[in-house]
């Protein structure tokens, strides 16, 4: 599914086109996406978008009268087509600009949502309790050293828990232990402060840098704009089964923690 780098890269693509702009219709095709969406979303009708932020995977369109929450789900995208454009199959939702743009939703799974809430959003039940954006000064080192202590779950799955920190998904967080050197089968507790420090930075230089490059193709993500991402082109061992390491030559491994592939080098992560 999209990850934060996906979900950052569609939210900055989108940004130019709606920032200031005002919603003149909300067009609902399909109402039944992962959750139903509300009637209550009418309401951006009319309104200026003042602002659009990010909250782990959820994109937030904030207006004078509420917020709407987006989530891409497994293979949503968000799109700008211009005024008359006919909607595809899977296009379930638009949000249609006064100068006749819309922002069109495709999510052939109908896991994603819109959502709408008039309170802070931060509070919202999908938000309130997620960890700290691994972007962020309240992310680091120590802060991960601290929520680890007496933890016997493996670094890997402790790193993609949204509660410990949010968008560290299966592929950063692969590439991410890679790049600290970190067994992703060590019980979490176990890890060192020192590899901590070192983990911090490296999740941090794995999603800045996939953001940077417009984050990672797979299946169904493209850009804004249609074209993909390319990070993936550079990955070091995720989906590189019994290819070599491109550090020491070692062919990478694959296992399976939580349900989900793992793949590591078994020298470089040692």
């Amino acid at each position: 599914m999209p990850e934060l780098p996906e979900v950052e890269t569609t939210r900055r693509g989108i940004e130019p086109f709606l920032q200031g702009q005002q919603i003149q219709a909300v067009i609902v095709r399909q109402p039944r996406l992962r959750w139903p969406v509300p009637a209550e979303i009418q309401r951006l009708a009319g309104q200026v978008v003042q602002q659009l932020s990010r909250r782990g995977k959820y994109i937030l369109l904030h207006t004078p009268v509420g917020v709407a929450l987006i989530h891409l789900g497994m293979s949503g995208s968000l799109r700008i087509v211009e005024p008359g454009m006919e909607p595809r199959k899977h296009d379930h939702f638009d949000l249609v600009l006064a100068n006749g743009r819309a922002v069109r939703y495709h999510d052939p799974r109908r896991f994603g949502a819109l959502l709408w809430t008039e309170d802070d959003p931060q509070q919202h039940s999908l938000l309130c309790g997620l960890g700290p954006e691994p972007l962020e000064d309240a992310f680091d080192g120590d802060y991960l050293f601290r929520q680890s202590r007496s933890r016997t779950v493996s670094i890997k799955e402790f790193i993609m828990n949204a509660r410990i920190v949010v968008g560290v998904g299966n592929i950063y967080a692969n590439e991410a232990l890679f790049l600290a050197g970190i067994d992703p089968r060590r019980a979490a507790g176990c890890v060192s402060h020192e590899h901590y420090l070192a983990l911090a930075q490296a999740i941090r230089q794995v999603l800045a840098y996939a953001i940077e490059r417009g984050g990672t193709t797979l299946r169904d993500f493209v850009r804004e704009d249609g074209t993909p991402g390319y990070f993936q082109l550079e990955l070091k061992v995720y989906d590189r089964a019994n290819q070599p390491c491109t550090t020491c030559c070692t062919p990478i491994r694959q296992i399976t923690q939580g349900q989900r592939s793992t793949w590591f080098c078994p020298v470089c992560q040692g």
